[in-house]
Order: structure tokens, then C-alpha cells, then sequence
């Protein structure tokens, strides 16, 4: 595919690079790290977030290392998924399970979120709540403590609502993706953009928004809160920009959805941490 050119600086917040060995979990795309990395600077993107895939009743230690391995000499910024033991809900159902369901080996610890953090390969989290769960009160707890951010997959398995009761007003900067509504539930989306009135740090990352109306809505009314992802390597990166450079908004809209905002909320992604080149 031809390279895209346009004027903007741009970095992607919503990448998975999943194992070498293609051993991502179904219907998780097989791409090596060098063809992403392609696909990347294609697209005119400067440097990405990535992050293993997320895998039912997975150990992530093996996956978070081997996505920081081959971060190095690339333009990737890695982040460490986790998981947790809670499930969110009101039922008595609900609160017997959270109550029972102790921390086992595999489940991310208050430990491993300091390990990770103070590991300089990585730079935050990822959740993906409807396969990982919650974290429970002490994972909270030192995930506010190492004040990195975190990115947490929204939808209708894990909606607005609910990121609000167990996510959000935390100290740590929380990044929503897909808007809070995949797949492309527009009632979703417009829930989690009315949410960035009363929550100061928690960002929208555009991955998989197909509507322009949600888009623009987000861009207009809080520019200084919506980050780019492409969602690849399920989607070609080519593609994901190109639905933001059609955006009717303004040039300095673009840019601060393309690269400024994340860089003022994760500093790896910054021009002056492009030590890969």
C-alpha cells in the first residue's frame, strides 16, 4: 500500500501485537512486529502504543514481556496488560462471587503493578474488563499509587456506567477506548462523551468509532480529550487515519487529537522521547 502523506505528527494509543508465535487467541490477526511496523510509518505514524492481546484466564508476565522485547529499536511504546478477580454488578449474585473469588497466580497483583511500573520498558495498563475482569481495591489501590496511565476497553460488555463506578475519579488518567461503545453502539459512545464533563482525567481514544457524528462530537466539544487509535493490526492504520483526517473540524483540532493530547498524558509518546530513530 502507498504511503499516506499528510502534515500531522501522529501516534496511536490503541495497537495489539500479538505473540511471535502466533499464539493470540482466536480471532486475534497474525502479524509479525517488523510488518507492523510498516504498516506504521505507512500510515505516518511516529510511534505507538502496543500491548498483548487479551486471552481468558491468561498469565500475562510471558505476553507483557515479549511485547516489551520487541519494542526495542522500534517505534513502540509498551504497556502491560493485567487482569483482576471482580466482576462488576448489584445482584447477590454479583457480590457473593466478588467476595469468594480470590486472587490466583495468574491475576495481577499489587507487586506486579509495581514490578511493571518501575520496569522502564513499560509506560501504563491496559484492561480489557469483559475478558480480565475488574481489579479489585489493593490492584486500585498501587495502580494509584505508580499513577501511570491506563487504557481500558469500553463496550457493552464494559459500559460507561460501570467504568465510572469501578475506573473512573481514580488519581490515574484513564483512557477509554473505542469511545466506550464497541461495537458501534452510539448510545454508548454519547454516554462516555457526556462523562468527560464530570471526570477531568479520563480521555476517549477514536479506534473502531466509525460515526462521524461521535467523531466530531468528541473533538468539538473536548479537544484536549481524544486520542487517536488505529485498532490495528485489525485494522489498517492507513484506514484509521485517514477517518480522522476527514473529520470536519480544524487543523489544531487534528493535531491535538493526532498527537498532542496523548504526549501531554503519556510522556513516552512526546517528540523528544523518539529515541528510535
Amino acid at each position: 500500500m502507498l504511503e499516506l502523506e499528510h502534515g500531522f505528527r501522529v501516534v496511536d494509543v490503541a495497537t495489539r501485537l500479538p505473540p511471535a508465535d502466533g499464539t493470540g487467541g482466536p480471532g486475534v490477526p497474525t502479524i509479525t512486529a517488523d510488518r507492523l511496523e510498516r504498516e506504521m510509518h505507512q500510515a505516518g505514524i511516529t510511534g505507538s502504543i502496543v500491548f498483548p492481546p487479551s486471552l481468558p484466564e491468561a498469565d500475562y508476565l510471558a505476553p507483557n514481556n515479549g511485547v516489551a522485547r520487541r519494542s526495542v529499536d522500534r517505534p513502540f511504546v509498551a504497556f502491560a496488560r493485567i487482569n483482576g478477580t471482580e466482576t462488576p454488578g448489584q445482584t447477590a449474585t454479583d457480590r457473593l462471587r466478588n467476595a469468594v473469588s480470590g486472587r490466583e497466580d495468574r491475576h495481577t497483583s499489587p507487586s506486579d503493578v509495581e514490578k511493571f511500573a518501575y520496569d522502564d520498558r513499560f509506560h501504563g495498563f491496559v484492561l480489557d474488563p469483559a475478558v480480565d475482569g475488574y481489579p479489585d481495591e489493593d490492584v486500585l489501590a498501587a495502580l494509584e499509587n505508580v499513577d501511570l496511565p491506563v487504557i481500558v476497553r469500553g463496550g457493552v460488555d464494559a459500559p460507561p456506567e460501570t467504568l465510572a463506578e469501578t475506573l473512573l475519579g481514580r488519581s490515574f488518567p484513564v483512557v477509554v477506548g473505542r469511545f466506550g461503545g464497541h461495537p458501534l453502539n452510539r448510545e454508548l459512545m454519547d454516554e462516555m462523551i457526556d462523562l468527560l464533563d464530570e471526570y477531568d482525567d479520563c480521555y476517549l481514544e477514536t479506534s473502531f468509532v466509525r460515526y462521524r457524528e461521535q467523531l466530531e462530537r468528541a473533538v468539538l466539544e473536548h479537544p484536549d480529550r481524544v486520542f487517536f487509535g488505529s485498532g490495528a493490526p485489525d485494522c489498517h492504520p492507513n484506514v484509521a487515519v485517514m477517518e480522522i483526517l476527514t473529520l470536519d473540524v480544524s487543523e489544531d483540532m487534528l493535531r491535538r487529537a493526532f498527537s498532542k493530547n496523548a504526549c501531554r498524558v503519556i510522556d513516552a509518546l512526546a517528540p523528544e522521547a523518539d529515541n528510535w530513530n
